[in-house]
């Protein structure tokens, strides 16, 4: 989210304060003192959200930005822990599973009614093979530069529909979120990105999947994996689909679960949030989010 909750994540984090359509910094190793990218779609722990609403209307709006027609999405695992078979577990074949099975799933067509002037987002997602680094990973999430730079490090040839989400081996401590997603450049070229933090064991980022078929550190970050590439795929350079507040579509929608599991085009199953459909909500046909608003849907049968 951006506006007065980005503006909220900043007096959290200690960083200094700036606009809702931001001045993004290029290229981390050229970047000369330009501002970092801001964080946007933060996804918060439980009990951690700022309550703020749409003023007006709870419906999203377009501010003028182009949405990702389609996305190319390759997970970055970064941090010594990742080489450490104990600590892997079935994070990383898990989440390949996911984004495998996420393209062309109902669940991606929950994002599909955004446009804009260059057009329609679409449920063609693709995921390409993950980048492992080994090298120590930052201990909080709470500056994006860093996490762009190892984007722009490890990503030989980047693509301007890329989308780049960065899994750290830090746990997420005292931090009040537990993701987020924004924008930049690598070598020219623009770039999407997000940061997970571990989420083993965290009680403030589980989804309380009771289903068995994943560990509950992968469905913790299958749940919020879900909710940032939905706000990248809508709004991936923090100019285009949010409400009045500055919420995303997966920010309406956190914590909020429709359908007990979501099945994907591959047949894997997931506890995922829905996200905000205008449609839904002047249709009468979504389910409630957590203020009551009935405009969250999730492409099962919630019903």
């Amino acid at each position: 989210m951006r506006s007065c909750i980005v503006f909220l994540v900043l007096m959290f984090v200690g960083l200094l304060p700036f606009h809702s359509v931001p001045s993004f910094a290029q290229d981390p190793q050229f970047g000369h003192g330009n501002p970092e990218p801001p964080m946007a779609g933060v996804h918060w722990a439980k009990g951690q959200a700022p309550g703020t609403q749409a003023s007006t209307s709870p419906n999203l709006s377009w501010h003028g930005g182009d949405i990702m027609v389609n996305a190319m999405t390759t997970p970055i695992f970064w941090g010594p822990s990742w080489g450490n078979a104990t600590f892997t577990g079935d994070k990383m074949t898990g989440l390949a599973a996911f984004y495998s099975g996420m393209g062309l799933s109902s669940y991606a067509a929950t994002s599909n009614e955004y446009t804009a002037s260059n057009g329609q987002v679409t449920s063609n997602i693709m995921y390409y093979s993950s980048i492992t680094d080994l090298s120590p990973a930052p201990n909080n999430g709470n500056r994006t530069a860093p996490i762009l730079a190892e984007v722009c490090k490890v990503i030989s040839n980047p693509v301007s529909n890329g989308y780049y989400p960065v899994y750290v081996d830090s746990p997420r401590g005292h931090a009040g979120f537990c993701a987020w997603h924004s924008a930049g450049s690598c070598k020219g070229t623009p770039v999407q990105f997000a940061f997970f933090f571990n989420l083993d064991g965290d009680a403030g980022c589980d989804p309380q999947d009771t289903s068995g078929l994943h560990s509950q550190g992968l469905a913790a970050l299958a749940n919020v994996s879900g909710h940032e590439i939905s706000e990248a795929r809508t709004d991936p350079r923090l100019n285009a689909w949010y409400d009045s507040s500055g919420a995303e579509n997966a920010d309406k929608c956190s914590w909020s679960f429709g359908t007990p599991l979501l099945t994907f085009s591959d047949g894997t199953q997931w506890k995922i949030q829905g996200n905000w459909s205008n449609n839904a909500y002047a249709a009468g046909t979504g389910y409630a989010n957590r203020s009551g608003q009935k405009g969250c849907i999730d492409g099962g049968n919630y019903k």
